[in-house]
């Protein structure tokens, strides 16, 4: 039994890595928002050098998170993991000492694949680590993990930048890093495909572009509107995402096995990042710019705002578990979204200056809602590929989600744009410069009420995108009506 405790105690403190690792990557992208309207004063840049900050590392971390997956099942799951976390932690300290926005920028794209590594290592080292519900309780940790990342960068950026600028912000995340690596160097156990395939470099290179280009086309929509560019860029990407299927189609060892999509679970599973993106991260990044940016509100006040969406994602993730003893995953999951979407309709009518405990009562219920999904997605994600594959399994996943991410960023910042520029229009005042919402610019007080009005508009886009995606999901999932494993 002495050795039974040593396993199940090397289990835990090998979760306690996985999870800093997951709290540390969404907390330096979350925060970095935060920081933005700071790195615009000093060093400064142009708004669109300035929305890199983040999308930079998002597209990298996206991009490169299913061959990181392959790498992991090739080369060793902990030492993927071990290597992608000391990467990110160096590079975070060198972050407050850069000497522009440019360099920034590449440097934060080199973060997303430090990240890429950390997370897809990591989380395939864990499904060998623990299994059966012990495994279920490990997911759904890491899932609250990466959720309270994400949440928590508000405020924590909000009190960082207070006390000592915005270059403390990204430190903080390198404190992190030292405690995974702490206990994952102690603890985490090795792990490997005895079989793995060749890297599928061709995949990942036309991947890469298609969405590098499509997520660069979207953010220079959102800042000159529909130009030349914009449309090349676009068009670029749909012709890389075609030649994407055409060559994995073709590929003795595809990156993607694109065949999974023809079952109807693994479909629902690889839509609950999608809905959360777009009722949850969204918001994450929208809320702090219309306080701060709308309404004047200061960092710290902003990042304590934020509390009522982010709180949730403390206990809910693990309320859900819970739930599924009782009501199939796929149930509460759907159910979450709904309850997301229903709060994201209540922001939709109320402002924070009309009524802020109404607004307030808005985002908890966003927070609630979309927790549910979140503290089981992860456990999901492994569920429906053998455990040999987890690499994969946990790459394809994770690479939904942070390209989604991405993506979503993008696409919301253009249709925001767009929507204001047609309140402009609808005023006749057309010639008036749209507000700047991804680089934290204050908007003249003037025009306040047409980018409230577009802000509304943009409310109820989000809230049908999640209900739909709540409908598809449980007609995937739950017994009867999904098809397939």
């Amino acid at each position: 039994m002495p050795y039974s405790d040593d396993v199940q105690q090397g289990s835990r403190w090998s979760v306690l890595a996985v999870c800093s690792a997951a709290l540390m990557l969404p907390l330096s992208f979350s925060a970095g928002v935060i920081a933005t309207p700071a790195i615009a004063v000093s060093p400064g840049g142009s708004p669109l050098a300035l929305s890199w900050i983040t999308n930079a590392f998002l597209l990298s971390f996206g991009s490169l998170l299913m061959a990181a997956g392959a790498l992991a099942d090739r080369y060793g799951r902990r030492r993927l993991f071990l290597g992608g976390v000391t990467l990110f932690t160096l590079l975070s300290l060198l972050t407050p000492w850069l000497p522009s926005v440019l360099w920034l920028d590449a440097v934060r794209a080199l973060q997303g694949a430090a990240a890429a590594a950390a997370l897809a290592g990591g989380a395939a080292a864990l499904t060998h680590s623990v299994s059966g519900v012990a495994r279920a309780r490990a997911f759904s940790l890491l899932g609250t993990s990466f959720g309270v990342g994400l949440a928590a960068g508000p405020i924590v950026a909000g009190l960082l930048l207070q006390a000592a600028g915005w270059q403390s912000v990204f430190l903080c995340c390198a404190l992190f890093g030292a405690i995974a690596l702490i206990f994952g160097t102690r603890y985490l156990a090795e792990s490997r495909n005895p079989a793995p395939h060749p890297l599928d470099w061709s995949g990942i290179g036309v991947f890469s572009a298609a969405l590098t280009l499509f997520t660069w086309g979207m953010l220079v929509m959102a800042d000159g509107g529909t130009t030349l560019l914009s449309l090349a860029l676009l068009l670029a990407s749909l012709i890389t995402a075609v030649a994407f299927v055409v060559v994995e189609r073709r590929a003795v060892y595809p990156m993607l096995d694109l065949s999974l999509f023809r079952y109807g679970r693994f479909t629902g599973v690889q839509l609950l990042p999608v809905a959360t993106c777009f009722c949850f991260v969204v918001l994450l990044v929208l809320l702090p710019l219309r306080f701060m940016g709308f309404y004047g509100y200061g960092a710290l006040t902003t990042g304590l705002l934020m509390l009522a969406i982010s709180l949730p994602m403390l206990v809910v993730p693990s309320l859900a578990v819970t739930l599924t003893r009782h009501f199939h995953p796929g149930t509460v999951s759907s159910a979450g979204l709904l309850l997301a979407a229903a709060g994201i309709g209540l922001l939709s009518q109320v402002t924070p200056h009309d009524s802020l405990p109404l607004t307030l009562v808005a985002m908890l219920t966003i927070g609630c809602g979309t927790g549910l999904p979140w503290g089981l997605m992860d456990n999901l994600s492994v569920s429906v590929v053998p455990v040999q594959r987890a690499g994969m399994a946990t790459g394809i996943f994770n690479t939904v989600r942070v390209a989604g991410e991405g993506v979503a960023l993008a696409c919301v910042s253009s249709l925001f744009t767009f929507l204001v520029v047609r309140q402009f229009n609808s005023v006749q005042a057309a010639g008036k410069p749209a507000p700047a919402l991804l680089n934290g610019a204050a908007i003249d007080p003037l025009i306040l009420p047409l980018a409230e009005n577009a802000f509304h508009q943009l409310m109820l886009v989000l809230a049908a995108i999640t209900v739909v995606c709540a409908g598809v999901i449980w007609c995937c999932l739950v017994p009867g009506r999904a098809h397939g494993r």
